[in-house]
């Protein structure tokens, strides 16, 4: 499996490139659209053929660059199912697998901080958690439908998966680049307590909004068209 970590400094967002050798065929996961012309280059660079592009969730802190790689690639935009975004090509749903090549990502629910949010398991290996699961960290909770109870019992069901799994979020503020489900269980100080207590604190963060986020949810719900 080809891999690329592609980050975005302005709003501390990673994209994700997974691509199979053989068929040449990527998926790109959750691009940014003031980074489109660097993640086009690296698909020349390297030969490949985008087939989706693919949203862990409706962001409010960045736009998406699916609809500039739509137009320039001819890829397929794909949203979790339940997100209000008309636009997209195609919706997934809990268990779904999209194939690149020989690759599988399988589709994994995980709402709670947003109502429609999906994590994607590639190659049985690389967890990409969106903003469900952070390193040492979490999704906040506090807008778009979020519930701290909800992410919470999807938390749970990352926990589940093998500890040696390598977890990938959306997005890292301290400059962490990859941990592992082991690594979370045990060092995430946002899930130390139970269910209550993850509640409790969630619900008082107390966390100003994102810049971006009156531009960014219209945008993203119109596949990045701004």
């Amino acid at each position: 499996m080809l891999f690329r970590q592609l980050f975005d400094h302005e709003t501390y967002t990673y994209t994700y490139l997974v691509a199979d050798f053989d068929s040449k065929e990527a998926v790109l996961i959750d691009p940014v659209i003031e980074q489109v012309e660097r993640d086009l280059k690296l698909l020349r660079e390297l030969g490949l053929t985008l087939k989706y592009s693919l949203e862990t969730h409706v962001h409010a802190d960045h736009v998406t660059g699916t609809s500039r790689l739509r137009e320039e690639t001819h890829c397929l935009g794909v949203v979790p199912e339940g997100a209000e975004v008309a636009c997209a090509d195609r919706s997934i749903a809990d268990g779904e697998v999209l194939t690149v090549g020989r690759i599988e990502i399988q589709a994994i629910a995980t709402p709670g901080h947003t109502d429609s949010h999906m994590a994607f398991l590639a190659n049985g290996t690389h967890l990409f958690t969106g903003d469900a699961l952070f390193i040492r960290g979490c999704g906040r909770t506090d807008f778009q439908s979020g519930d701290a109870g909800t992410l919470y019992d999807s938390i749970q069901k990352l926990f589940s998966l093998p500890p040696e799994t390598l977890v990938y979020p959306g997005h890292d503020y301290r400059g962490h680049q990859v941990s592992s489900i082991a690594e979370e269980k045990a060092f995430n100080p946002r899930l130390k307590g139970d269910r209550q207590d993850f509640i409790h604190l969630m619900n008082n963060l107390n966390l100003p909004d994102p810049t971006k986020i009156m531009e960014a949810v219209p945008a993203n719900q119109a596949c990045g068209n701004v």
